[in-house]
């Protein structure tokens, strides 16, 4: 009995609809899609970290000698907020807010393919060392940037993967 519903279960899940996002591998539709995305110079420390991640993460066109296809623009909002007033009326805490409006440009038509919005943010303790905190600021951006990278590649790539379902 339990040969036969092991047998059964990858038939259930094809008959469910999902799909593997990167089906194919490096040669498959997505991959092939996030390959040829060209990500435009991002302005501020935290837009070259997300410039950064974004390239890593999406295997970029320049590097394998690919003609890019999409454009990715990114226009950031950084900020750094002070809250938890301590009884001595300083900061004990802070909140950093990474938010990245993106779009998704077709180089040849110019068309906007995807217009979106991505963020994240993090709580830093302020401590009485002002080097301790300015390390915590520093690391939440780096960290803020790679998720919010992740993001807008996870988006991008489910986009891809719609459009290349819609060309077959």
């Amino acid at each position: 009995m339990k040969r036969i519903a092991a047998l059964a279960l990858p038939l259930l899940l094809a008959a469910c609809g999902l799909q593997p996002m990167y089906a194919g591998g490096g040669s498959g539709a997505v991959a092939q899609g996030l390959a040829a995305i060209d990500v435009a110079a991002i302005e501020g420390k935290a837009g070259w970290l997300v410039r950064n991640a974004l390239v890593d993460q999406l295997g970029v066109a320049a590097d394998q000698g690919v003609a890019p296809r999409y454009r990715l623009d990114v226009r950031l909002d950084d900020r750094l907020e002070g809250f938890a007033l301590l009884s001595d009326d300083t900061i004990g805490r802070e909140r950093r807010t990474l938010r990245a409006r993106y779009q998704l440009v077709d180089i040849a038509s110019g068309e906007i393919v995807l217009d979106a919005s991505a963020g994240s943010d993090a709580g830093i303790d302020v401590v009485s060392s002002e080097y301790a905190t300015i390390a915590a600021e520093q690391s939440a951006l780096e960290n803020l940037a790679r998720d919010v990278a992740s993001r807008i590649v996870t988006s991008v790539s489910l986009e891809l993967r719609a459009n290349g379902a819609e060309d077959r």
